[in-house]
């Protein structure tokens, strides 16, 4: 039997972050017990038609050659790694290699070996502009990115290309990246003159565009849009919508620039009109599949390639449909009309935790039902967890249920500590054993009592705790259920009865964070609605039928 052994580490002396990367990556196999590249291979799987997404070739080029990565395979590899390894939030490790591959990728663009015009280069534009403020910055991100257009490599050929003429080709290229983004930059400056009048006499300094600079002071410019430049009209706010596109939209350039085709040539040879694929470039819209697999056939691209394209299309599509239904939600609604939205015939113990769906209705769950008598209210500070807690409570009382309250910090579950039905309100930082069994009255399925409970993690160590587990292994005979809030990370990390709570596989996330927030409410959850900015009482609820549900909490 062959012994597992680390590998070769590339020699990358002129490269310190993509040596950084490769190091960590292979500290992750060896954390992993070194998988072989066969096993590597075997873990991240096959397609559809049976094919290798990764070949166990291409797993030793990524640890073995000194060159970037392909940043798909390389977040395959590291969730294959980061899962053997015992890790406990892949998708976090996984973010982490991303940022490293992208130190890596800003390390090459400062040692691309093709430059712009001695007088127009990247850093002398960048020398030029030192100091000055808005778009200025901006060109020198633009200069550094055509620099790195300008020195990827051309596609493969039956005939060797002349070496001068190939040259030639990619200088070219950055001088015109080049004009491209002097001229959005002043079509971004027009309406500002006195910038417009700096910035104008910054590209006369090089001799070369001293004429663009003149045409330009008189004329305003239309935008550059077939060099890969888009002007700031077309930008749209940052969601996770957003950033799904943009990475669809990288993808397609890196072959696009790569093999220098024009938006002609992509109408040519793919009989999609080049209109759209300009409309899709410059409005950031989501291109039409059957687009990308004529894209994906006109390019050649290899099997990897083709399976990675259709899934970023994939993730963009579901990204969007998740905006969609967000953006479809009321921004705001009160409890007593969210009260009337709720379908005829609720059971009794149904309890009210948003408004959403295509028929605008009342949505909860019904805690006499489903793999344990619980519900998880779980989100970061100021995320509505608290509004979303009393909702539930209000809704149980009006219908008759007995409710035992629980709040060690401030919340508006103290506020109902007072209404008719709330038969026991625990305020301090634990419960003791004895004082849970004096507080509950008697309970059963036809007299039943709800315990709510606010920032449940405080709690997560009580007296009580034994009689709290038991209380959920033997809910539903006792006449029991446990509905309780908390932070998103610290509820996820919890054990004893606490963590036996995520059995009852429901639940209500708001504005979610980790991209496995899910495992809270026994769904899973990706990229597409987890990171974005926090909306108060905006949420994704599960209530155990494996459908996820966009909703607002009532205020």
């Amino acid at each position: 039997m062959a012994v597992a052994q680390p590998w070769k580490r590339p020699e990358l002396p002129d490269e310190p972050a993509l040596k950084k990367m490769n190091d960590e990556l292979h500290d992750l196999r060896l954390q992993a017990a070194l998988p072989s590249a066969r096993t590597i291979r075997d873990r991240i799987g096959k397609d559809a038609q049976g094919y290798w997404i990764v070949n166990h070739q291409a797993v030793l080029d990524t640890f073995q050659k000194p060159d970037r990565p392909h940043r798909g395979r390389l977040e395959l590899i590291v969730a294959v790694l980061a899962e053997d390894a015992g890790r406990n939030d892949v998708g976090e490790e996984v973010d982490r290699f991303k940022g490293l591959w992208n130190q890596a990728v800003r390390e090459t663009v400062t040692h691309a070996s093709v430059q712009p015009p001695e007088e127009t280069t990247a850093a002398t534009i960048d020398d030029d502009v030192n100091g000055a403020a808005g778009p200025f910055e901006d060109l020198r991100k633009w200069a550094q990115d055509a620099n790195e257009h300008a020195a990827e490599e051309p596609p493969a050929s039956t005939e060797k290309p002349d070496t001068a003429d190939q040259s030639t080709a990619q200088f070219n290229y950055a001088e015109e990246a080049l004009k491209a983004l002097i001229i959005n930059t002043a079509q971004a400056l027009w309406d500002d003159k006195d910038a417009l009048k700096v910035f104008l006499g910054v590209v006369r300094r090089s001799e070369g565009f001293a004429k663009m600079a003149d045409a330009l002071e008189g004329n305003r410019p239309a935008n550059a849009t077939f060099y890969d430049v888009k002007s700031r009209e077309f930008e749209v706010d940052r969601s996770a919508a957003r950033l799904e596109l943009v990475t669809l939209h990288r993808f397609l350039d890196q072959h696009r620039l790569k093999r220098k085709w024009s938006f002609t040539d992509l109408e040519e040879q793919t009989g999609i009109s080049s209109d759209a694929w300009i409309r899709w470039y410059t409005h950031d819209e989501l291109p039409e599949r059957e687009a990308l697999v004529a894209f994906s056939h006109m390019a050649r691209l290899g099997l990897e390639d083709h399976v990675l394209l259709l899934g970023l299309w994939d993730a963009a599509h579901d990204a969007l449909e998740v905006q969609k239904r967000i953006e479809a939600l009321p921004s705001r609604i009160g409890f007593d009309e969210a009260w009337t939205m709720r379908a005829p015939g609720t059971p009794r113990l149904w309890a009210l935790a948003g408004v959403g769906g295509d028929d605008l209705a009342a949505y909860g769950p019904d805690l006499a039902s489903g793999t344990a008598p619980a519900f998880v209210v779980a989100g970061p500070a100021k995320s509505g967890r608290s509004t979303a807690l009393a909702n539930i409570a209000r809704s149980l009382l009006a219908a008759g249920t007995r409710l035992v309250l629980a709040a060690p910090k401030p919340s508006p579950l103290r506020e109902l500590a007072d209404r008719d039905g709330v038969v026991a309100c625990f305020f301090q930082d634990g419960i003791g054993h004895d004082e849970l069994e004096e507080a509950l009255p008697v309970t059963s399925t036809e007299e039943p009592v709800v315990i709510v409970m606010d920032d449940a993690e405080l709690l997560g160590e009580c007296d009580a705790g034994r009689r709290l587990q038991s209380r959920l292994e033997h809910g539903f005979d006792e006449g029991t259920a446990l509905v309780l809030g908390g932070d998103e990370d610290k509820l996820r990390l919890s054990f004893g009865w606490l963590g036996r709570v995520k059995k009852a596989h429901r639940g209500l996330l708001l504005s979610p964070q980790k991209r496995n927030a899910g495992d809270l409410i026994g769904i899973k959850t990706g990229d597409s609605i987890s990171g974005s900015p926090i909306t108060p009482g905006r949420g994704w609820l599960h209530l155990g039928d494996g459908r996820l549900l966009a909703v607002t909490v009532p205020q």
